[in-house]
């Protein structure tokens, strides 16, 4: 009899809302650090079961979307002690990271204007997703 899918899937959420939102800003700092782009954070706790907290950036490059991911999977490795689930590493246009309670997708800008998530997560009854990072240059 094969396994169910819930079995072959282990729960990687925290019972501790202060160890998620701890991660949560492991994250945005490691973002900051990397000089992603147009860093949105979009609240999920109490909307859906998923995670926490849903992050979206963006790279200039491949080669920066890749090197973000990696390295935000050994920061999360190194100080909160959970191995993180990544897909999209080789072609790096969109690198999505499971890290419990909170879902870290990363994007080359063209790739992350064609799936436009934010609008798919945007919530009607929701204040709009922060923004953490404006973009460069002015309007």
């Amino acid at each position: 009899m094969p396994a169910s899918p819930a079995s072959l899937t282990p729960r990687l959420r925290p019972t501790d809302p202060a160890e998620a939102e701890a991660l949560h800003a492991l994250v945005m700092q490691s973002l900051d650090d990397d000089q992603a782009v147009e860093t949105v954070s979009i609240p999920l706790a109490g909307k859906s079961s998923i995670a926490d907290h849903m992050v979206i950036a963006s790279g200039r490059s491949t080669r920066q979307v890749a090197s973000m991911a990696q390295k935000l999977a050994e920061k999360i490795k190194a100080q909160c002690g959970r191995s993180c689930r990544i897909e999209g590493l080789p072609a790096a246009d969109w690198v999505l990271i499971d890290a419990g309670d909170v879902i870290i997708h990363l994007f080359r800008p063209e790739v992350r204007s064609f799936y436009n998530l934010e609008r798919m997560w945007a919530f009607g009854d929701a204040p709009p997703p922060t923004a953490e990072a404006a973009p460069s240059g002015s309007a």
